[in-house]
């Protein structure tokens, strides 16, 4: 029966690496014809529909309403944090760098995890994280150099750091979201609630509503389905099932690297040979990172 459920869990993630590895040109079409927060907020609203519909096909909606005030509220600053500000700015970095410079820039918050956990957590930081870290961030700049090797002169400053910058707001967001112990699925209900409460507001006071059902409406709701939705479902699945979570989790990395197949193929864009060596570089420190951790 374990093996079993070991071989399901292999299937669900292996299912996830699949979605996540095509987000990346779903963002870049979506982008060619919306703004961010419309972008979002399309997306939002599609990923509150999926959740929704899977507590309820469980027979768990109900646990939407046994949720405490003071957990509403620890779960409207998550929603604040992810979906709302981390996928604007984000996807403002999608708008300002090709796909596979945007990409793997958020990939590094595992150690950007480690560098918030010192202040936030006062836990102290073991030497080989920091090289660790100092790897990962080689990985950044070779990404950045865009085939100029250790030049920055074909970079967008902004959208790199954006991109960098998203990836603190990420690893914020799983800090402060160990310290609710709510089902995972009801917590991304609410997540995706309030978050698209912010995007109607935040669109009423600094964009427009103005969308159209052409492109940019179906990379929307492809974001929505598959970048979070069916996806984090599928993820925590594949964790449940399996008993050595760690190897299951690993396994995400083959996404960034499938990426590149979509954006060349689906965007037409060049890949550079610094993307990939950025990619394992920034790949590596993170599995370096977790040999110490394990340690």
């Amino acid at each position: 029966m374990e093996a079993k459920h070991e071989k399901k869990a292999t299937y669900y993630v292996l299912a996830t690496v699949l979605f996540w590895s095509t987000v990346a040109t779903a963002f870049k079409i979506g982008l060619n014809q919306w703004l961010p927060s419309q972008l979002l907020l399309v997306a939002s609203a599609t990923t509150l529909l999926i959740l929704s519909s899977t507590l309820f096909v469980t027979g768990k909606l109900s646990l939407l309403f046994k949720v405490s005030r003071k957990t509403l509220a620890l779960l409207a600053i998550l929603g604040f944090l992810n979906p709302f500000l981390y996928y604007l700015v984000l996807f403002e970095a999608y708008s300002l760098l090709p796909a596979q410079v945007a990409q793997p820039l958020n990939m590094i918050w595992p150690i950007v995890l480690v560098l918030l956990s010192i202040p936030l957590l006062k836990k102290q930081v073991h030497w080989k994280s920091i090289i660790a870290l100092i790897i990962s961030f080689t990985g950044v700049l070779f990404i950045s150099s865009q085939g100029e090797f250790f030049s920055i002169q074909k970079s967008n400053p902004v959208g790199i750091a954006l991109g960098v910058g998203s990836a603190f707001i990420w690893a914020l967001f799983w800090i402060l979201n160990v310290k609710c112990k709510e089902n995972e699925i009801v917590k991304l209900f609410w997540n995706f609630f309030f978050a698209t409460i912010f995007l109607f507001v935040y669109i009423a006071l600094f964009s427009e509503f103005r969308f159209d059902w052409g492109t940019g409406f179906k990379a929307a709701i492809y974001i929505g389905l598959f970048e979070v939705g069916i996806a984090y479902i599928l993820w925590f699945k594949a964790l449940s099932l399996s008993k050595n979570p760690a190897r299951i989790a690993n396994l995400i990395y083959i996404a960034p690297f499938l990426s590149l197949f979509f954006i060349r193929f689906i965007l037409k864009e060049e890949i550079f040979i610094s993307t990939v060596i950025g990619i394992f570089f920034i790949i590596s420190g993170i599995l370096y990172q977790q040999a110490v951790q394990k340690k």
